[in-house]
């Protein structure tokens, strides 16, 4: 300690570390600062290459190029060398044979070198730290050896830190690929499910219409796909690389809408302590889906329009003009021509919304089309029951193919996806399908496809059995899994419904 300056805390490296993002930039601002400790020269970093047997120079302070270019070492060569393979300090001074002196320094007599291991925490030494040291008492010597160890020690964390790093980027973006080639497989234009004459028109106009930036304006009721088409439009682009950000215009109040569409800055409104970005923000480069559009309040309505006119807007309490590239995907069940007669809706946005539109049918209007829906859901969630659930009786596929269906196929998949639970043993049957599609409580017997005549008591018992845990499971279901309820439906005590349910593993 020659002139009483004190030594880089562990807080002011850590500090150094914390405000720089490259390995390199930390390297070189802990490197120069132990450079400005008096009696120290030349710290410089080596890293080593396992698979060459090489120790390169990675970074430095006070090395000239010369020197830069001259200094080598291979695993077990020289001081440095023999560090990475030791994994402990070494301090060698001037007057030492071993000291090689490849930084061709003008006096080593004078000189003592301080080369300190690089470990990851399991003990993997990766590098080395090694500085000149002016001769000094050994007490100062020593002060100095254990700075040298306390910074390689920060340098090993912080390598080990940014191998983790950069080991979770590259598992996340070979996950995200994997996750967008499962989106582009499940919502391809032909896994749309559907053979009608209606929708083999919507799959043209989505072909035709997909490798465009075209506006598009899905119309059809609730429950039609209209999400499903929009989705397949996207991934059909391309812009399929890019976000697809989807919004309910009707699920959200009029105050927060703004905000989530275009963001805010911080202070915009009570609450806003933070700025945020928007959805026409998040989706830089891809597509916005803005489900129930006719449901935009006349204020988000003009806001919307300049968007799709000059593809710019501000934020919520902002000033800043934000240029976004986004293609817009409009869904509405409304009747628009109806709501710009009546005032609801801007007459110009309507015209910018409709540059293509494409009409959803209902499912009533596609009849042919519900068994093959109904089959495509029963795979989706029958394949993982117990024992699988893998087709649909005759009787129960005459009641979905007549029913109107007034959800359309958001519908049918909430009644075939409550179907297969409480099929019992792979086919879903009448009693198994919601009242409202049976009309009346279940049928005391069973459908023609149970019902088999044949001779002989064990077929007999077994017949009778059947049709008991079907009895059972369509009356528990009716009433919610009250057994007391269920049992009083059926004329039959709670202590026989209990046995029953524990007989046939309906619990």
């Amino acid at each position: 300690m020659t002139d009483g300056r004190a030594a880089p805390s562990g807080r002011e490296l850590s500090a150094a570390l914390a405000e720089r993002m490259e390995l390199r930039a930390v390297f070189d601002g802990v490197l120069r600062m132990l450079a400005d400790r008096p009696g120290v020269a030349n710290p410089y970093l080596t890293l080593a290459d396992p698979h060459t047997g090489e120790i390169r120079i990675e970074e430095s302070a006070g090395l000239t190029p010369e020197q830069l270019r001259t200094s080598y070492h291979r695993f077990g060569e020289g001081i440095v060398g023999q560090v990475i393979e030791s994994g402990q300090t070494c301090v060698v001074h001037g007057s030492s044979p071993t000291f090689l002196n490849r930084l061709r320094r003008s006096e080593p007599e004078g000189i003592s070198f301080v080369c300190a291991p690089i470990k990851l925490s399991g003990g993997q030494v990766v590098g080395t730290l090694s500085v000149d040291r002016q001769a000094a008492e050994p007490r100062e010597l020593q002060v100095d050896v254990e700075l040298v160890e306390v910074v390689a020690e920060i340098f090993g964390r912080a390598i080990e830190l940014r191998r983790a790093a950069a080991e979770l980027r590259l598992r996340t973006e070979a996950e995200n690929r994997r996750l967008q080639s499962e989106l582009r497989e499940r919502f391809h234009i032909a896994n749309l499910v559907g053979t009608d004459k209606s929708m083999l028109a919507v799959y043209d106009k989505v072909a035709r219409v997909a490798p465009s930036n075209t506006t598009v304006l899905l119309r059809g009721e609730s429950g039609t796909g209209k999400e499903l088409v929009a989705r397949a439009i996207h991934f059909a682009s391309t812009r399929a690389a890019a976000p697809f950000v989807a919004i309910n215009c009707a699920a959200l109040p009029e105050a927060m809408l703004e905000s989530e569409l275009f963001g805010h800055e911080r202070g915009a409104f009570t609450g806003a302590v933070v700025a945020r970005k928007g959805r026409f923000e998040l989706a830089s480069g891809g597509s916005v889906f803005l489900d129930e559009i006719g449901e935009l309040s006349p204020t988000t309505q003009v806001k919307l329009l300049r968007v799709l006119q000059e593809r710019s807007f501000e934020r919520l309490g902002g000033t800043k003009t934000i240029v976004c590239d986004v293609r817009v995907l409009a869904a509405t069940h409304a009747n628009l021509e109806q709501s710009i007669a009546d005032g609801r809706f801007r007459e110009d946005l309507y015209y910018r919304l409709n540059v293509f539109d494409i009409v959803l049918p209902a499912l009533r209007d596609r009849r042919s089309d519900i068994l093959e829906l109904a089959n495509f859901f029963v795979d989706r969630y029958g394949r993982d029951c117990r024992p699988p659930v893998t087709r649909i009786s005759r009787q129960a596929a005459e009641l979905l193919r007549t029913w109107d269906w007034p959800g359309n196929v958001r519908e049918l998949q909430n009644c075939i996806e409550r179907a297969v639970l409480l099929a019992i043993d792979g086919v879903i049957r009448v009693e198994h399908l919601p009242p409202t599609l049976r009309g009346h409580e279940p049928a005391l017997g069973v459908d023609e496809d149970t019902s088999v005549i044949e001779l002989g008591q064990t077929k007999l018992d077994a017949a009778l059995e059947l049709v008991e845990s079907r009895m059972l499971a369509a009356a528990l279901a009716t009433h919610g899994g009250n057994r007391a309820a269920a049992a009083r439906a059926l004329g039959i005590s709670e202590r026989r419904m209990g046995l029953r349910v524990r007989k046939y593993k309906l619990e």
